[in-house]
C-alpha cells in the first residue's frame, strides 16, 4: 500500500485517535491525498521511535494550536522524541525531550522506506516504474504513467485472464506491456496487504 502499513493499522488508529481520513470514515475510511502524506509520515517516524511518541506529538500539537492538516508540517526525530521543524530549520520538541533530530524531508517521506517491521515501503509518487501518482490526477490515485488510466483498471482488465498483458494495448494504446504488468503486481501488492 501506499501509505506504508495495513488497512487493519489504519482501523486501529482511527478507532485510537491517533489519525482519521479528512473525507470519510463512513461506510468506510477513504483517505484524501494529504492524508496519505501524513500516514507515510507516522509510518517513517514509526520506523525510528515509537507509537506512543507519536501519538503524544500530535496530541501535543493542538495544544500548542498548531492545527493545520498534519501534511502542512515537516517532522524530524532523535529516536527518542519528535520535533516539529519550521522553515528556518529550527525544532520544536513535541514529546518533551530536547536532543538531535533526523530532519525528515518530503523527498524522503514520498521516497521508499523500510519501516520498523523491515518492510519495503513503494515509493510514494512512483510505485512502480511504469505507475506514478499526481495530487491532481485522479485525486492522486496511482495511474498508468502519462496517462489518467487507473492502474486497477488495468489490473482488472488483465486479471479475468481473458486479456494478456500484450493485448491491453489494444484496448488502451498509451499501456504497454510492461505498464500492464506492473499494474498487476502493483494491483497484486495492495490485496495482498488488505
Amino acid at each position: 500500500m501506499l501509505t506504508g502499513t495495513s488497512r487493519d493499522r489504519l482501523r486501529h488508529w482511527h478507532s485510537t485517535g491517533l489519525f482519521s481520513p479528512e473525507i470519510a470514515t463512513e461506510p468506510r475510511l477513504l483517505y484524501s491525498f494529504r492524508d496519505v502524506v501524513a500516514l507515510r509520515t507516522v509510518v517513517r517516524l514509526r520506523a525510528s521511535t515509537s507509537l506512543q511518541n507519536i501519538r503524544r506529538a500530535f496530541e501535543n500539537m493542538s495544544a500548542l494550536d498548531l492545527t493545520e492538516h498534519p501534511s502542512r508540517y515537516r517532522f524530524g526525530t532523535d529516536g527518542k522524541t519528535i520535533g516539529l521543524i519550521d522553515e528556518a530549520g529550527n525544532a520544536v520538541d513535541l514529546v518533551g525531550k530536547p536532543g538531535q533530530y533526523e530532519v525528515l524531508s518530503l523527498a524522503e517521506i514520498f521516497g521508499a522506506f523500510e519501516n520498523r517491521r523491515g518492510e519495503q515501503v513503494v515509493d510514494f509518487l512512483r510505485p512502480r516504474s511504469h505507475l506514478e501518482v499526481r495530487a491532481g490526477r485522479l485525486g492522486g490515485w496511482p495511474t498508468i504513467a502519462d496517462t489518467r488510466i487507473g492502474y486497477d483498471t488495468v489490473a482488472s482488465l488483465v486479471s479475468g485472464g481473458d486479456v494478456s498483458l500484450e493485448r491491453v494495448a489494444y484496448f488502451y494504446p498509451g499501456v504497454s506491456a510492461a505498464a500492464a504488468r506492473d499494474a498487476v503486481d502493483f494491483d497484486r501488492l495492495v490485496r495482498d496487504s488488505a
